[in-house]
C-alpha cells in the first residue's frame, strides 16, 4: 500500500492519529473517519499488510478480549522530519572539529537565526495566538503539533515528530536550541517537560507569559 502526501486520505488520517496517540481501537477510527466498521477494517487490513500497523490483543477484566492498533517503525518513519542531509552532515563534522563548547556557541547563534525566521510568521499580541501561529509555521515544515491550555495560565505545545531527530539522538544540545528558539520567537518563558528522545510520545513545551523573557544568546 502506497502512502501518498494527501493528508485527507483515510490511510494518512489513521497513521497521523497513531502518531499523536499510542494506540487506538476500531471504534476510535470509526469516529475519526465517520465511516462504517467494515470500511475501517478494510483500511486497517491494507495498512497492516503493508507493515504500517500492528494489531494487539488487550484484555480488561472478564469477557472477550478486544484488539488495539499501534503504529510500527515503518509508519513512524513516514513522519520523520529530518534536517537536510548536507546540513546534518556538516553539523556532525563540526562537532568533531570544534568541540562541545564552541559547538554550543554555534547552536546558540543558529537558535537566534531560526527564531528570527519563525518570528516572521508571528504577529498576534495574545500569547495563545502567538503559540498557535508558531505551531502553524512548524506544521508547514512537516512537524505535527498540538496547542492546548495547561495549568496555571500556561500553554502546552506538543511536537509529535522531531525536526532534528538524527542529530538530537547523539547531541541533546539540539533540544536546548529548539527550546531557546521558541522562547525568543514567542517572547515568553518556555520549558521542555517531556522529550521524544527520552521515550515519550511527544516533545511537550510549557509556555508562560513573561515580561522579561530574554535569551542570553549570541547574535
Amino acid at each position: 500500500m502506497s502512502i501518498g502526501p494527501d493528508q485527507n486520505s483515510p490511510a494518512w488520517q489513521i497513521l497521523e492519529y497513531l502518531q499523536r496517540n499510542p494506540s487506538a481501537t476500531i471504534k476510535d477510527f470509526e469516529i475519526l473517519l465517520g465511516v462504517t466498521t467494515t470500511a475501517v477494517r478494510q483500511h486497517l487490513n491494507a495498512l497492516q499488510a503493508s507493515g504500517y500497523l500492528d494489531r494487539r490483543e488487550e484484555r480488561s477484566g472478564v469477557g472477550r478480549p478486544h484488539y488495539i492498533y499501534v503504529a510500527t517503525d515503518a509508519a513512524r518513519e513516514l513522519f520523520a522530519c529530518r534536517c537536510d542531509v548536507l546540513a546534518l552532515t556538516m553539523l556532525q563534522e563540526m562537532y568533531g572539529m570544534v568541540g562541545a563548547e564552541q559547538m554550543g556557541t554555534l547552536l546558540n547563534r543558529v537558535g537566534v537565526r531560526l527564531a528570527e525566521r519563525y518570528a516572521e510568521s508571528i504577529s498576534a499580541a495574545e500569547l495563545q495566538h502567538r503559540v498557535e501561529e508558531l505551531a502553524g509555521a512548524l506544521g508547514r515544515q512537516g512537524v505535527l503539533t498540538d496547542v492546548s491550555a495547561a495549568e496555571s495560565n500556561t500553554i502546552a505545545l506538543r511536537m509529535y515528530n522531531c525536526p532534528y531527530h538524527d542529530l538530537a539522538i547523539a547531541h541533546r544540545e539540539i533540544c536546548e536550541m529548539d527550546q531557546l528558539m521558541m522562547q525568543q520567537a514567542l517572547g515568553a518563558d518556555v520549558t521542555l517537560d517531556d522529550c521524544i528522545m527520552d521515550g515519550h510520545g511527544s516533545c511537550s513545551f510549557v509556555i508562560t507569559q513573561s515580561g522579561t523573557a530574554e535569551l542570553e544568546l549570541e547574535s
